[in-house]
C-alpha cells in the first residue's frame, strides 16, 4: 500500500513543485494544507489529484485530524517578509506552526518528516569563507527577523529529533524559478526584467526550485535522518544575477550601484510611503541588508549524499525569464526536469 504524505504550505513556491514532483512520480495519497483564500494557480494542473484540506499550521485541531494516519510530512509552509511589523506573524507561522507540525508528527508517531528550512538558518562564522551545514548559529545586529525565525523553527525539528521524531532538514539558498512575480524571488525577476535600475554589492548560493523539490522526495526516500543538507547549485554576485535577468529580456543592464546613503534614504522613503499608503514597502532596512550580504555555501555534502546534480542556474534563470516574458504577470510554473 502506497504512503499517506502530507505537504504543508502546497499552493506555495516550493510547495507547489514539491506536489507536481510527488504526481509524476506516481504518488496519488497526497494530502495538502490550505488556507481558503490560497491561489491555485501553481497546482492547477494537478489539483484534482490531491485531498486538500483548509486550515493552517496554527490550526492545532486540524493538523491532529489530518495526520492521524499520514506516514510522511513535508514540511513546506513559511512566512517569508523582511518587514519589521511582520515579525510577531512570522515568528508565530514559522516557529510555533513548525512547533505544532512536529508535536502531531511526534504524537501520530509518522514515520518521517522533512523539513524545508533555509540558508537564512544556518550562521556565518567570522572569517569564515564557505559555509557548511557544521557552521555554528551566530545572531548578529544584521541578523533578519526572517533568519530568526527559520532558526527557531528549525531548533523545533531538532527538538523533535531529540524526542524520537524521524526527520531531516533541507536548508536551500535562495530559490529561483517560475512561480507568482509579486512576491519572493518571482520579484526579483519582474524588477529587472521590467528594467529595475539598481544593482546591490551582495552575492550568495542559488537553486533552481525543482531542485529542491526533487531533493526533498531523495531525502524522504532514503534512510537518512537526524541530518541537514545545503541545497545549492551556485554561488553568484547579485549583481550577475540581475544583469542577466536584463540581458534575457531586452532591458538595458542595470548599473546604478546602492551605496550607503542611497540604501539609508531608500529604506525611510518606503517607510514613510508604506505608512501613507497602507501598501507593505517594497524596500526595508532588512531587505537591503540581505542584499548586501556576501555569503558562500559549500553544495558538497548534498552532491555526496545521491550524487545529485543540479540544474545550471543559467538554464534555470533563462527559463523563468522567458516565462515572465510569455505569461504578461501571470503566474506560470516551470516544467519538470
Amino acid at each position: 500500500m502506497q504512503q499517506k504524505i502530507f505537504v504543508t504550505g502546497g499552493t506555495g513556491f516550493v510547495g507547489a513543485y514539491l506536489l507536481r514532483y510527488l504526481v509524476a512520480n506516481g504518488y496519488q495519497n497526497i494530502i495538502a494544507l490550505k488556507r481558503p483564500n490560497s491561489p491555485m494557480d501553481l497546482v492547477e494542473s494537478i489539483r484534482d489529484k490531491i485531498q486538500w484540506v483548509e486550515g493552517d499550521i496554527l490550526d492545532v485541531p486540524v493538523l491532529e485530524e489530518v495526520m492521524k494516519e499520514v506516514e510522511q510530512v513535508y514540511h513546506s509552509a513559511a512566512m517569508i517578509s523582511f518587514v519589521p511589523e511582520d515579525k510577531e506573524r512570522q515568528f508565530e507561522i514559522n516557529s510555533i506552526g513548525t512547533a505544532n507540525v512536529v508535536n502531531m508528527a511526534l504524537y501520530h508517531q509518522v514515520q518521517k518528516l522533512v523539513h524545508i528550512s533555509s540558508i537564512a538558518a544556518i550562521g556565518k562564522e567570522k572569517d569564515q569563507k564557505i559555509i557548511s551545514e557544521e557552521t555554528k548559529w551566530k545572531e548578529e545586529t544584521t541578523t533578519s527577523n526572517y533568519a530568526k525565525s527559520k532558526y527557531a523553527a528549525e531548533m523545533e525539528v531538532w527538538r523533535g529529533i531529540a524526542e524520537g521524531l524521524s526527520a531531516a532538514i533541507i536548508n536551500p539558498s535562495m530559490i529561483l524559478g517560475s512561480g507568482f512575480w509579486n512576491r519572493g524571488t518571482g520579484n526579483i525577476f519582474k524588477l529587472y526584467a521590467d528594467g529595475f535600475s539598481f544593482l546591490s554589492d551582495g552575492a550568495g548560493g542559488l537553486v533552481d526550485v525543482r531542485d529542491v523539490a526533487k531533493f526533498a522526495i531523495l531525502l524522504m526516500e532514503s534512510g537518512i535522518e537526524k541530518e541537514r543538507f545545503i541545497v545549492n547549485a551556485e554561488n553568484m554576485a547579485y549583481k550577475d544575477l540581475f544583469k542577466q535577468i536584463a540581458k534575457l529580456a531586452g532591458k538595458k543592464p542595470p548599473s546604478i550601484q546602492i551605496n550607503t546613503w542611497m540604501s539609508a534614504v531608500g529604506w525611510r522613503f518606503e517607510k514613510v510611503r508604506s505608512l501613507l499608503t497602507g501598501q507593505p514597502p517594497t524596500i526595508t532596512k532588512e531587505s537591503i541588508n540581505s542584499a548586501s550580504t556576501k555569503s558562500h555555501y559549500s553544495n558538497q555534502k548534498s552532491i555526496d549524499a545521491f550524487g545529485f546534480s543540479y540544474t545550471p542556474i543559467q538554464e534555470t534563470i533563462q527559463a523563468t525569464v522567458w516565462q515572465y516574458l510569455e505569461g504578461q504577470g501571470q503566474p506560470m510554473v516551470l516544467p519538470l526536469n
